[in-house]
């Protein structure tokens, strides 16, 4: 049990791509750019003004129509991106870190779903497919920034 509700799995994923980890985080960390990666969304809302910060919010628009309040939680130039995501009883958390590699950037995603009341169900679907969804995603980022020069 976590927060009031059931942890419905956690997860990790590493992969390397090729940008370096200042043009991935400075790309991931902007809410506005993730219509272009995240396969699941149609379009971003209501996104606080300026620059990507701890606190900042928004609101993802999926292509099923579901919509969560979304805040970044921790911002740590080039290392650390930190989220949660909330709709209804459903609540996501992802921390992606970045770590140098040669030329590019080995990027792990921790994620965590959590379920409370009627909505535990769809917390345990979404925690079925999230590893596999975000990796391809990710993997999307590394395709939408091409190679680097």
């Amino acid at each position: 049990m976590t927060r009031g509700g059931y942890d419905m799995g956690s997860f990790t994923i590493t992969l390397d791509l090729p940008q370096p980890p200042a043009v991935l985080f400075r790309y991931l960390a902007d809410p506005r750019n993730r219509p272009e990666w995240q396969s699941s969304l149609r379009s971003v809302t209501d996104i606080d003004p300026g620059e990507p910060h701890a606190g900042m919010h928004w609101r993802d628009v999926t292509k099923v129509g579901i919509k969560p309040h979304m805040q970044l939680t921790e911002l740590i130039p080039y290392r650390t991106l930190s989220e949660i995501g909330t709709w209804h009883g459903v609540d996501g958390l992802l921390t992606l870190k970045f770590l140098k590699v040669g030329e590019g950037t080995r990027l792990t995603a921790e994620g965590r779903v959590i379920g409370r009341g009627p909505f535990a169900v769809a917390a345990a679907v979404a925690a079925r497919f999230a590893p596999a969804t975000i990796k391809a995603d990710l993997e999307r980022v590394g395709t939408v920034l091409g190679e680097p020069t």
